[in-house]
């Protein structure tokens, strides 16, 4: 993937974010808080962890594996979300983290 398609992953996320935001406003009166963001991001870790049990066999689900890859997706996508709702640039973020750690290995 280059840097292109990466800014179109993020455009694009952005954009699924703002028809959420409609559907809260249509269904709650108001689009949800960056606290309320950052709660529903924190259950699809979890839920990533018990896809990783299935796939290891040690929680049986049904159709684990597709939900592995979706639930992967959405993690990398929340974490879009909350980077843009706090400011941060998620290429910059990822950026100087690997700088960083690669730099702790040499």
């Amino acid at each position: 993937m280059d840097q292109n398609d990466f800014d179109k992953m993020i455009e694009r996320s952005l954009t699924i974010r703002k028809k959420y935001h409609e559907l809260e406003k249509q269904h709650h009166g108001s689009e949800w808080t960056l606290e309320e963001d950052t709660l529903a991001y924190l259950t699809d870790p979890g839920l990533v962890g018990r896809n990783i049990m299935s796939h290891q066999k040690r929680w049986l689900k049904k159709d684990a594996a597709l939900e592995l890859e979706h639930k992967l997706g959405e993690n990398i996508w929340w974490l879009i979300i909350l980077a843009d709702r706090t400011g941060i640039n998620i290429k910059e973020a990822l950026e100087k983290f690997l700088t960083k750690t690669e730099n702790i290995f040499q």
